[in-house]
């Protein structure tokens, strides 16, 4: 099975270009902030990963996100191996998009832009569970787990 469901924000605004076959398709590519949940002294905060889209939801995604956004993603794992103007082998991992959510309101999505229009020079990075205290639309849902109820 080869499922991934990821969300975060955007960290620019998504390239969509289309393909120079006969009937040209949408081909959207964009990169994803991912919060870690648990973080080690001396560790990145975030993962940033790639993901690629196609078709309608290309369009969508072009459409209707830009930096910055919550987005919500359901995809697979792709691996693509291919040889550079310089002789190189190259290989890249990318989430192939197949579904796609708002996360947020339109209101917050804003508050976020305009918050970090104003600390442009610095790391804009927020902790998503900060973000969602700060935000009315949204609450926190973290809790304390006791691990040894889970069933597994």
């Amino acid at each position: 099975m080869n499922k991934v469901i990821i969300s975060g924000r955007l960290t620019r605004d998504p390239e969509m270009r289309y393909s120079q076959s006969a009937e040209p398709l949408a081909v959207t590519r964009f990169s994803i902030a991912v919060n870690r949940r648990f973080k080690k002294d001396g560790e990145p905060d975030a993962d940033f990963i790639n993901c690629v889209s196609f078709g309608k939801t290309a369009e969508f995604i072009s459409k209707y996100f830009t930096k910055g956004k919550m987005i919500g993603v359901v995809g697979s794992l792709r691996t693509n191996s291919w040889t550079d103007n310089n002789g190189q082998k190259r290989v890249s991992t990318d989430v192939q998009v197949e579904e796609v959510e708002f996360l947020e309101s339109k209101s917050a999505s804003e508050s976020y832009q305009a918050e970090n229009m104003s600390t442009s020079g610095q790391n804009n990075m927020i902790d998503n569970s900060q973000n969602m205290q700060q935000n009315e639309d949204f609450y926190s849902i973290e809790q304390d787990v006791d691990d040894d109820n889970l069933p597994f």
